[in-house]
C-alpha cells in the first residue's frame, strides 16, 4: 500500500447509487478524506448526502464505482470495517424505558473493546443524567446520547449525521469542541449538517452535493472564494454613486443603492476597499457603516446551488 492510500482513510471513486425504478441518487462522485481530518458533506434535500453516507457506512453496495474505508470495502468486508468506525444517525430509536446508563451498557455489549460507559457519557456531558430514563431526556440530550454511543468503540472513523440538530447554542459549541478534540487525537470525521456555520467552523475540507453530483469541493476558504465579496457603506451627504470612482474600474461586479446605502459585490475585495478608502480620504469624507467581508459559506452554498440549477444553453447545430 503506498503512502497516498495510507493517508486516504476514505476513498470514493466514481460512486453511483441507483434505486428501484431507475432513480439515480448519486451520479458518479469522487472524493477522499484524510486521516485526522473533518470532512463535511453538504447539499440541499435530495442532493444525495444520505445515499452517499449509507454506502460509506456499508449499509448497501454501490451500483457503480468504488468505496474504501480504512483500505477495505465497507459492505463486502463489513466485519473488518465496522469495529473501527462509529456512526451517529439522525435518530437513534432507543428503548424509552431504559435509563441512559442502561442504554449505553446495552450498546457497549455490541462493541469491540468498548470504552467505559461513564467515560463515554462524560465526553458528551451526560454523566449526571445516567440514571434518567431515555423518555425523559430532551431532544438535545438524546442527540448527546446518540453521540456517546457512537464514541463507545473509540472509532478511527466517525460518521456524524446532523450531529447538533436539537441542541441549544451551548450544546452545539460543546459538540464542536469535542469533534475538534477527537480530530486532534487522530479520529477521522465525516459529517453531514444543515448548519452551514457548523461546517465552516469545523470542516478542514468539504464537498457540496447537488442532484447527486459534487458541485464544489475544497477547504471552506476555497469554496467561499468562488463567490463575490461584499462591501457596504453610506454615501456622505451631498454625494451620489456617480461621484465615486468608476465602479467597474474598482473590480465591482454589481452594485445596489437604497437611499444612501450602497452595496457592492466584488471578486477583488482588497483592491476595491482600498480604492474606496483612498477616494474618501481625497474627498475628505467618512464612509459611515463601512462593512467589507468575504462571502460566507451560506452565500457560497446558495450561489453554487443556483448556478448548478441554472438551465444550460442548448447547443446549436448547423
Amino acid at each position: 500500500m503506498d503512502t497516498n492510500e495510507r493517508e486516504h482513510v476514505i476513498e470514493v471513486t466514481d460512486l453511483r447509487r441507483v434505486y428501484g425504478g431507475g432513480f439515480e441518487a448519486v451520479r458518479g462522485i469522487t472524493f477522499h478524506v484524510d486521516r485526522a481530518e473533518v470532512f463535511a458533506l453538504l447539499g440541499t434535500n435530495g442532493a444525495g448526502k444520505t445515499s452517499t453516507v449509507e454506502l460509506l457506512e456499508g449499509l448497501a453496495p454501490p451500483t457503480g464505482g468504488r468505496v474504501r474505508v480504512l483500505g477495505h470495502d465497507p459492505h463486502g468486508e463489513r466485519a473488518v470495517v465496522r469495529p473501527r468506525t462509529g456512526v451517529m444517525l439522525q435518530e437513534g430509536g432507543f428503548p424509552s424505558e431504559l435509563t441512559v446508563a442502561e442504554t449505553a451498557r446495552m450498546w457497549a455489549g455490541c462493541v469491540s473493546a468498548a470504552r467505559p460507559v461513564r467515560e463515554a457519557l462524560a465526553l458528551v456531558g451526560l454523566e449526571r443524567r445516567a440514571d434518567v430514563r431515555v423518555k425523559q431526556l430532551s431532544g438535545g440530550e438524546r442527540r448527546r446520547l446518540d453521540l456517546a454511543l457512537a464514541l463507545l468503540g473509540e472509532p478511527e472513523v466517525l460518521f456524524l449525521d446532523e450531529p447538533t440538530t436539537g441542541l441549544d447554542a451551548e450544546g452545539r459549541r460543546d459538540t464542536w469542541e469535542l469533534v475538534r478534540a477527537l480530530r486532534d487525537a487522530g479520529t477521522t470525521v465525516l459529517l453531514t449538517t444543515h448548519y452551514l456555520e457548523e461546517a465552516e467552523i469545523l470542516a478542514d475540507r468539504l464537498a457540496i452535493l447537488h442532484e447527486g453530483r459534487i458541485a464544489a469541493a475544497g477547504t471552506p476558504a476555497e469554496v467561499t472564494a468562488s463567490q463575490p465579496s461584499r462591501i457596504s457603506f453610506e454615501l456622505p451627504e451631498g454625494y451620489f454613486v456617480g461621484d465615486l470612482p468608476p465602479l467597474a474600474g474598482l473590480g465591482v461586479l454589481t452594485h445596489e443603492v437604497r437611499g444612501r446605502l450602497v452595496r457592492l459585490r466584488t471578486r477583488e475585495l482588497q483592491r476595491t476597499a482600498t480604492e474606496l478608502l483612498l477616494w474618501a480620504r481625497r474627498a475628505g469624507v467618512e464612509l459611515r457603516g463601512l462593512d467589507a467581508r468575504s462571502a460566507s459559506l451560506e452565500e457560497a452554498f446558495l450561489g453554487i446551488a443556483r448556478e448548478a440549477s441554472a438551465p444550460q444553453p442548448k447547443a446549436h447545430t448547423a
